[in-house]
């Protein structure tokens, strides 16, 4: 197959969409997301990454499934080779492909951010495509979207702390970015992390003997954005760090804004001063998209890639894809990646080829729990019965709480639902295997490769 100079990134945009329905967000924003595509021939897709620690990374841990997911996207075998991005390769990769695109205004700056703040505050890096202008406001999420908008004209005066919460890739993060952007073009100091970074950072400045300048730069900052808090549960000392830091920056009237993926009343494993203060706040939900929302963002986005989509394909997709926005785009991405790729007519009948296996949610859920149970208890060599029976011992155990979470994170199943498909189990028992694999995850490395592996047998089954 011979590629043109822009079909590299393209196809490589592509397999992004797809590995996004795949991994878990964490995963991709670490790993996946400063990824590009630099050269395809002979069935060679050479990809470039940001540093050798990520190449090598994707190299020894998630090459299956991105082998897999490109030979999908591409529909033939595919050798993927990782190199390190050359200075101006990084620059190219994040140039917007059109300046219109960038819509430039006086709250919504471009570019990649790197803000110069006080000494006290770090640098902070902020998605250019997460603006209130890239926000498609409907019924799920227009509260939330308002909330945002106060926040961001009234930082500190009004919802501090402002706490977005919903399921895996309804816009929660976008907010927030959205938020930062015009925290920047106001000229505060800003500082944006996931929970994962803040852990990492409070844990390595305890061990370096620097926890005096961790908290003077994370005290002194003007707003505060921080990204899945759920992943506190189960950190003690980091959430006496939390803590303290959030005190410190409430009584100054300082702006925090934090993201969830459950509401703050199920964050039952964090402490309950924590949770107070959080539930002190501004709390807002954001649901799954209307079918109306659901077209207005595919539009958005074919906009966006500057596409012609026929109106009959958006409309496809939008009622194909219920339940997730970055699964709506990810499946555009792949479908007009088909088309070009192929040369075909970008109709309904060659959406139906390109997301092959994309099941209606519905008809999915029923084949999922069996996909699910069986996997797993393939991986850890156990039998489906004991999964769904009341054995005890750590390995049963674990594979169990493994296929609880799966259920859960994977195919937005309710804990009622995955309780029935586990033999009966009560949803609270549910609720605790999927807390507990949560809680493990960013400290188990062998619990990590026990994911990868399944979400890549899953992938192939």
């Amino acid at each position: 197959m011979t590629t043109t100079a822009n079909q590299p990134k393209e196809l490589w945009e592509a397999v992004l969409g797809d590995l996004q329905m795949h991994v878990t967000r964490p995963n991709f924003e670490t790993w996946l997301k400063n990824t590009v595509g630099i050269a395809f021939r002979d069935g060679e897709f050479v990809v470039g990454a940001p540093n050798a620690f990520v190449a090598e990374m994707l190299e020894q841990r998630m090459y299956s499934l991105i082998s897999l997911t490109a030979e999908r996207v591409v529909k033939g075998p595919v050798e993927v080779r990782f190199q390190v991005l050359l200075s101006e390769e990084v620059d190219a990769a994040d140039e917007p492909e059109d300046a219109d695109d960038q819509r430039l205004t006086e709250a919504e700056p471009t570019g990649v951010l790197h803000p110069t703040f006080s000494p006290k505050a770090r640098l902070t890096t902020l998605n250019t495509k997460y603006t209130f202008g890239r926000f498609v406001v409907g019924k799920s999420n227009e509260l939330a979207h308002a909330a945002a908008e106060a926040v961001s004209n009234r930082p500190g005066e009004v919802y501090s702390p402002l706490v977005l919460y919903g399921a895996v890739g309804l816009g929660k993060t976008h907010l927030m970015h959205a938020i930062g952007h015009r925290a920047v073009a106001s000229g505060l100091s800003l500082i944006y992390a996931t929970t994962e970074e803040f852990t990492n950072e409070y844990i390595k400045a305890i061990g370096e003997g620097r926890t005096e300048e961790f908290r003077d730069r994370y005290r002194s900052t003007d707003v505060l954005l921080l990204d899945d808090i759920q992943f506190l549960i189960g950190k003690e000392q980091t959430q006496e760090g939390f803590f303290h830091t959030f005190n410190a920056l409430h009584m100054t009237n300082r702006q925090i804004v934090i993201t969830s993926d459950r509401p703050v009343s199920a964050l039952t494993l964090l402490e309950d001063r924590i949770q107070s203060r959080l539930a002190g706040g501004l709390v807002v939900d954001i649901q799954a998209p209307d079918i109306e929302t659901r077209l207005a963002i595919l539009r958005a986005k074919a906009e966006t890639i500057n596409q012609d989509v026929p109106q009959t394909v958006l409309d496809f997709l939008a009622e194909r894809i219920h339940k997730n926005i970055r699964e709506l785009e990810g499946s555009l991405n792949r479908v007009v990646a088909y088309a070009d790729l192929t040369g075909s007519l970008l109709d309904v009948e060659l959406v139906k080829r390109a997301i092959d296996g994309l099941a209606d949610p519905d008809e999915h859920r029923a084949i999922l729990d069996y996909v699910v149970v069986d996997t797993v208890a393939t991986h850890y060599g156990v039998d489906q019965q004991a999964l769904k029976g009341r054995k005890r011992d750590k390995k049963t155990a674990q594979a169990r709480q493994m296929a609880m979470y799966l259920m859960r994170e994977d195919g937005n199943m309710g804990l009622t639902a995955i309780g029935r498909a586990l033999g009966g189990k009560d949803h609270t028992t549910v609720a605790h295997g999927c807390d507990r694999i949560k809680t493990q995850l960013p400290v188990d490395a062998q619990l990590r490769r026990d994911l990868l592996k399944i979400r890549e047998a899953l992938a192939a089954a």
